[in-house]
């Protein structure tokens, strides 16, 4: 039987490698585009090595790489995790992420229109939900991003939207929560330095390979930090997968939350990485980052009724996975 081939935008990243990983173990042939601009060249050729995967180097703005990428190969579906993701920086780059956030998925719409691919999942974000006015928070809650990012993947959700309308072009939109944790096998993981997340940050600092910093404002919360639901790299790897099986046999398209259910504060992460690692992390107060809010966690009930999907993964394995990963890689990829 002839291998499915799927494009992964952003393949070189932290999420797009593990996706990229999981697709290339269930024996996919993965087309690889990234830029390199956020993402890493040796994480590409780790995963060279595990299975069927062609590296393109380009970007989702250049309609000619596009154009190429999908005359050259027959592709079944897009996983589209290309982006900019930091709502701080955002907030005094709003051009960069309008332009690659919102007008980068417009020309990867364009080409799949042309090429009549009619399968996409799209990397979408909990930011555009904003403050929550009502918790858990499902996917009817008000959207009222407070960041150019959340507002550039609102815009984004609602081309995908128009595009299924116009050209029939099916989607799952996923909605991360705080993604979180490393590859089980401690071969890729999050190579940002410093990573914008906490989890990340905090089991750095515990190994002593960078001080650890507050990065959060004082908030309205039992303990004063923000409260965020964490789901795990590897859960949500899975939940593409299973977002593809639904769209084999469904016409029906779905926006979808993908988290634990349950918020964590941030000190409850720190606390739990000191339990588990035995240390006490000394903490820095950096400059608190813009863009932020004080709680969000996920009703996740329509991922598990539409795709039987449910974490596997609990804080403890990410936290496990995420120790495995820097004791192999302390200082992240080379390049």
């Amino acid at each position: 039987m002839l291998k499915k081939t799927i494009l992964i935008t952003g393949a070189a990243g932290y999420i797009g490698s593990h996706i990229a990983k999981h697709f290339l173990a269930n024996n996919f042939k993965v087309i690889a585009l990234d830029n390199l601009s956020r993402g890493y060249r040796e994480a590409i050729e780790i995963l060279q090595k595990l299975g069927d995967l062609e590296f393109v180097e380009g970007d989702i703005l250049d309609q000619t790489v596009l154009t190429n990428i999908f005359s050259n190969n027959q592709i079944d579906a897009v996983i589209h995790c290309a982006a900019l993701c930091s709502p701080d920086e955002s907030i005094t780059k709003p051009f960069e992420y309008y332009q690659t956030n919102l007008l980068g998925t417009v020309n990867l719409l364009e080409s799949m229109k042309k090429f009549k691919v009619d399968k996409i999942i799209f990397s979408s974000t909990c930011a555009v939900y904003g403050e929550a006015i009502t918790l858990p928070i499902d996917e009817s809650h008000q959207t009222k991003p407070v960041s150019p990012y959340g507002i550039s993947k609102l815009l984004a959700e609602q081309a995908i939207e128009l595009y299924k309308n116009l050209h029939s072009i099916n989607y799952v939109t996923f909605r991360f929560f705080n993604v979180c944790g490393a590859d089980s096998d401690g071969v890729i993981g999050d190579s940002k330095k410093p990573s914008q997340l906490l989890m990340q940050n905090a089991v750095r600092g515990a190994l002593g390979i960078e001080a650890f910093s507050y990065t959060c404002s004082k908030v309205d919360t039992p303990d004063g930090t923000p409260i965020r639901d964490y789901i795990d790299v590897e859960d949500l790897a899975l939940a593409h997968q299973l977002a593809l099986d639904y769209l084999k046999t469904n016409q029906q398209s779905q926006l979808i939350n993908l988290g634990n259910g349950v918020g964590y504060s941030v000190k409850q992460i720190i606390s739990q990485v000191e339990r588990i690692m035995g240390v006490v992390l000394e903490k820095n107060q950096a400059r608190p980052r813009a863009g932020e809010y004080s709680v969000v966690y996920a009703d996740a009930s329509r991922a598990l009724e539409l795709l039987q999907w449910q974490p596997k993964k609990d804080l403890v394995a990410s936290i496990n996975s995420l120790l495995k990963w820097y004791k192999n890689k302390p200082r992240g990829y080379s390049y």
